[in-house]
């Protein structure tokens, strides 16, 4: 650090830690809240958080309660399996999201001014290393213990397998932390794609064991010494890369640092907004970005066939998502498997809703942007119906492979007849299709309009509505099946939802152009009315 002292320059050295201590009092100094308004909203957030715990406990105690009924050795052994697809899936999105942001980050403004001055980044770059390590551990041991506690473990096993899954995840992001230094991603890519293959498997070897096609039983003790042995290889793993990391934190590029950061900024606007569909707009973006370059590809037909064509030649060019849906074939049997078949449905159209997302980004431009629809020659339900022609195809076509399932093929369990199956597995993809639909096409919060004072502050009307966007649809169409009402109920709900969502429902903008347009033509009929009916005076001459 410099300074100028009677026309002459000295050099001192900066206190990386002072430097933190100055920057936090800073910032300290400058809130907006006083300690009333934030125990204020501290008790909203306790109570918030004290009725999700509640609803997840009673979701749980449910669960455990099904899965009890079923005490085959199918449905015993298969349910000794799913941790292991558990800690697949926290260790897949683990690699994932530290491909993404990092693990370690730093903001656009911290990257203009404080990672070009003469520091040691290791010293300001530590603290967060330490913050993505006990973040993924939490949020690891969370996951795996609710899917212990889904399964009906004993204690002991939930204890051992929130310590495994927790331990993974800390390992897991330290060794990104480590490659993060020498930037690569291959070996996260690389990572990512063996661990989903293995959950997938492990997936399979649960339906077999249930469907009596194969033995792959793991006894309690057993699953517990293994998962006592992972956890000791994650904390292992997270040690070494953490010291892998520590040492090589001051040779993290600054574009590297602030790319993740300004990608996390980006996503917490969205958050702030409650508005999940812009958080993925984020992603694909930045993927696309990473991406570089594709292959122009000239459409093919006219009218409407021309949008459904661009759907098809989206779905060569990527075929990415495809992987996706056809995992979440799999859930339907995996759900039967461990004797869950009065849940299957609304399980499985919440997968099926998060699977086919991906393919709506026709729809997703379309709707976001009005303008660009207002410029085809079309309705907005024809834009909608054709959008939706394509994920429709690939919906059905997982209807088709899924019936099995839910007509109880080589399960024990829920049994149903072959239509009824068929039209349970129709109602479930119709349900994730028209989740799908409604979590694409809900517009953006409107803040022209008046606002709803909170706890909060203000907040546009039906923001909130923006998290159970989707949700609200699957459970509308699934929940009817789930209480045992007639399964043409649900169907007949969900063909109202999609003539509903086709044309657009309700649009404010719309309503206050419609109004305005009546106003004026109301205010002509007037001015023509009153002038027909004005008298003409005719002065006599004396």
């Amino acid at each position: 650090m410099t300074s100028h002292t009677g026309g002459e320059f000295t050099t001192r050295q900066v206190d990386e830690r002072q430097l933190m201590l100055l920057m936090r009092d800073w910032r300290q100094g400058r809130a907006t809240r006083n300690i009333r308004q934030a125990i204020s909203d501290g008790y909203v957030t306790v109570f918030s958080a004290a009725m999700i715990t509640a609803m997840v406990v009673n979701v749980i105690v449910h669960a455990q309660r099904s899965v009890s009924d079923c005490s085959a050795a199918a449905c015993t052994s298969g349910r000794s399996l799913l941790p292991w697809a558990g800690l697949s899936g926290v260790l897949t999105m683990t690699f994932a999201a530290s491909r993404m942001f990092g693990p370690v980050l730093a903001s656009a403004a911290e990257g203009f001014w404080l990672m070009d001055a003469p520091l040691r980044r290791s010293r300001l770059l530590m603290r967060r290393l330490v913050m993505a390590l006990v973040t993924s551990f939490a949020i690891g041991a969370g996951v795996g213990a609710l899917v212990a506690a889904l399964t009906g473990s004993p204690g002991r096993s939930i204890v051992i397998w929130t310590l495994a899954t927790g331990a993974a995840a800390l390992g897991a992001t330290a060794f990104a932390a480590s490659e993060q230094t020498f930037e690569r991603t291959w070996t996260l890519r690389l990572l990512q794609g063996v661990v989903a293959l293995a959950g997938v498997a492990v997936l399979g070897m649960v339906i077999a064991t249930a469907a009596g096609r194969a033995t792959f039983t793991i006894t309690d003790t057993l699953g517990q010494t293994i998962a006592l042995g992972v956890a000791g290889v994650g904390l292992v793993v997270g040690a070494v890369g953490m010291l892998t990391a520590r040492t090589r934190l001051d040779l993290i590029r600054r574009a590297r640092l602030t790319s993740g950061g300004s990608l996390m900024s980006g996503m917490q606007g969205a958050m702030f907004a409650l508005d999940f569909g812009l958080m993925r707009d984020i992603v694909v973006e930045r993927e696309a970005v990473a991406r570089g370059r594709v292959r122009p590809t000239r459409g093919r037909s006219s009218g409407l066939r021309a949008l459904v064509w661009r759907d098809v030649q989206r779905l060569f060019r990527f075929p990415r998502p495809l992987a996706t849906l056809a995992v979440s074939v799999v859930v339907p049997y995996a759900v039967q498997a461990l004797g869950l078949g009065s849940l299957n449905v609304a399980i499985s159209a919440l997968v099926l809703m998060a699977a086919l997302i991906p393919f709506f980004n026709s729809l997703r431009v379309l709707a976001r942007t009005s303008g660009l629809a207002r410029c085809l020659p079309f309705t907005t339900s024809e834009i909608r119906t054709a959008a939706s022609v394509v994920p429709a195809i690939l919906t059905l076509i997982w209807a088709i492979l899924a019936a099995p399932a839910f007509i109880g093929m080589w399960f024990s369990g829920t049994q149903r007849t072959p239509t009824e199956g068929i039209l349970v597995s129709i109602t479930s993809a119709a349900a994730g299709l028209i989740g799908a639909i409604r979590w694409v096409s809900a517009r953006s919060p409107n803040y022209s309009g008046p606002m709803i004072a909170t706890s909060a502050g203000a907040m546009p009307p039906g923001m909130m509505m923006n998290l159970f966007r989707g949700f609200d649809m699957v459970a509308l169409i699934s929940l009817p099946v789930v209480f045992g009402a007639p399964t043409w109920l649900s169907l007949a709900f969900a063909v109202i939802a999609f003539a509903f969502l086709r044309s657009g429902g309700i649009n404010q903008d719309q309503l206050l152009e419609m109004q305005e347009e009546n106003k004026r033509k109301l205010d002509e009929t007037k001015t023509r009315t009153g002038a027909s009916k004005e008298k003409i005076r005719i002065e006599r001459h004396k």
